[in-house]
């Protein structure tokens, strides 16, 4: 259904499109009221879209998503290890 209304958008391209192309925020109207430039509007939008994709954390929490779940195994393993000899010990 097509409403006579006409919005104004921001399309900001995904920087990893293995799952997402683009993300579309629909601008508000009193937005163009308050004197905000285009040039605000696409950052704002970068940076809510950065929030939900948690692309700001660095380069350590990617590391950790990259791990093998063989690795993770491994690192479980040695853990239990380490609190049964640390309880054997006792």
């Amino acid at each position: 259904m097509v409403k006579g209304i006409s919005r104004r958008v921001v399309v900001v391209d995904s920087p990893d499109q293995r799952f997402f192309e683009q993300a579309i925020f629909i601008v508000r109207n009193d937005a163009a009221g308050e004197g905000v430039t285009s040039r605000e509007l696409v950052e704002e939008a970068k940076r809510v879209a950065r929030s939900y994709t948690g692309s700001g954390h660095g380069r350590l929490s990617r590391a950790w998503r990259d791990l093998s779940p063989a690795l993770y195994t491994l690192m479980g393993a040695a853990g239990i290890g380490l609190v049964w000899l640390v309880a054997a010990l006792i």
